[in-house]
């Protein structure tokens, strides 16, 4: 027989018992297996007595048959009472005589968390939008020929945007300092590779003059040795070399990829990429306020297991974040469990509340709503059919789809009943976040 305490809203006590026959005779088996094999010394292999065999093996094999049972046991009950158990269960057995019929034990778990979903339609939400504009696909277009610009040499003072070469050799208490010395050194005025006060000194110079300045370093700069410290610089300038940007035409089409060379068809291209992106940060950013409007209603208590795994995956996520970015991370380096705790919170709780909100409401995805959003990203690729066979030659890359249409079904489903409002975003304001 077996029995289930209530703890709090998420955890359960199990108290149940295990005959203790059961035990013995599992255990007994198991020590004859050994001794088929056991090497003792005095004894050849397979002759060892049993008694002899039980004194070295039997605390191990105990503890092994015990909690095989155990785990039996409390899965056999947790089927039987159609508890949805989260983690592991923490089990404490009870004290028993050898001659005791059972081994009484308890198991204290977590249960998956009901939630209470409040009312969506008392909920403000924001909608963001934004109609991209010839000027945006302009503007595009100015910052690819700006990334492809050329130099040459100009016989004039150098400003803003020049490209310019100069000898420096900069001293702290009459000492060259560590970075404080080079030669034939390029960089672009204006673009905040060096300091301010630098670049100022700089501006307005010819090639072939010479100047020497003081300077204060930021008392939060990365070179402590000059930190917040005044140091003497001694510049030559060698060369100014003005900015040319390429022209729009049939060559700078094909440099970027489109191999008929035509301007026109270029701006059509540059016009529907734009537009694809446009269209992705505003969906990311509409779901994050239906998203944060669903955290307002459903209210929960969370499982320690669940918070635990969900905080391991953000900083697994975040050790391969650092290392894609190019960041040397020391084997078994793990990150602080706290810095994640507010986010797996919220994740945990949105996960919840959204598996209620698909049940509650048929929000499941369909099979054409995953088959389109398969469509749609392998667009963005130059063989699209070779991308939509590769989501199908793998359910859990289905899967994955699968997810972000229930996303979508669910953003609707706010949308449509929440206190909506709709504000036009910047451009700008759009495309620096995401």
């Amino acid at each position: 027989m077996s029995s289930v305490e209530t703890l709090s809203a998420v955890q359960r006590r199990l108290n149940a018992s295990i005959p203790q026959q059961q035990i013995r005779g599992e255990m007994e088996a198991r020590i004859k297996r050994i001794g088929r094999t056991a090497k003792v010394s005095g004894f050849r292999p397979g002759k060892v007595p049993f008694k002899i065999l039980e004194q070295q093996y039997g605390a191990q094999v105990y503890q092994e048959v015990l909690g095989e049972a155990l785990e039996k046991s409390f899965a056999s009950a947790a089927e039987a009472q159609q508890l949805k158990v989260v983690g592991y269960p923490k089990f404490e057995v009870q004290p028993a005589e050898a001659a005791a019929e059972h081994i009484d034990f308890s198991a204290t778990f977590e249960v998956y968390p009901e939630v209470t979903l409040g009312d969506i339609t008392a909920q403000e939400v924001t909608r963001v939008n934004y109609t991209l504009s010839d000027a945006d696909v302009q503007n595009t277009i100015d910052t690819l020929r700006k990334q492809r610009t050329t130099y040459v040499a100009a016989d004039r003072a150098a400003q803003n945007d020049d490209q310019v070469k100069i000898d420096f050799r900069g001293t702290l208490d009459g000492e060259v300092f560590s970075g404080g010395e080079a030669k034939d050194y390029p960089f672009v005025l204006g673009q905040g590779r060096m300091l301010p006060d630098f670049e100022n000194a700089v501006l307005g110079m010819k090639a072939g003059e010479s100047k020497s300045f003081d300077m204060t370093f930021p008392a939060d700069y990365h070179g402590k040795d000059v930190a917040g410290k005044q140091v003497t610089f001694a510049i030559t300038l060698n060369a100014v070399e003005a900015p040319v940007l390429p022209a729009v035409d049939a060559d700078f089409a094909k440099s970027l990829g489109v191999a008929s060379g035509d301007v026109a068809e270029l701006q059509t291209e540059i016009r529907t990429n734009l537009d694809r992106e446009v269209q992705r940060r505003l969906k990311v950013r509409n779901k994050d306020a239906a998203m944060a409007a669903l955290l307002n209603i459903g209210e929960l208590e969370v499982p320690n297991a669940m918070l635990d795994w969900e905080a391991q995956n953000l900083q697994q996520q975040a050790v391969r974040d650092m290392e894609q970015r190019g960041m040397k991370i020391p084997k078994g380096m793990t990150l602080p469990a706290e810095l994640f705790a507010e986010r797996a919170i919220k994740r945990v709780k949105l996960g919840v509340i959204l598996n209620a909100l698909v049940e509650q409401h048929g929000l499941a995805a369909k099979p054409e709503q995953v088959q389109a959003l398969v469509q749609e990203y392998a667009q963005s690729f130059e063989q699209p059919e070779e991308v939509v066979k590769w989501y199908a030659a793998d359910p859990a890359r289905t899967q994955e789809v699968e997810n972000l249409a229930l996303e979508d079904n669910v953003v609707a489903y706010v949308l449509k009943h929440a206190k909506v409002s709709d504000k036009a975003i910047e451009f700008k304001e759009l495309m620096e976040n995401n």
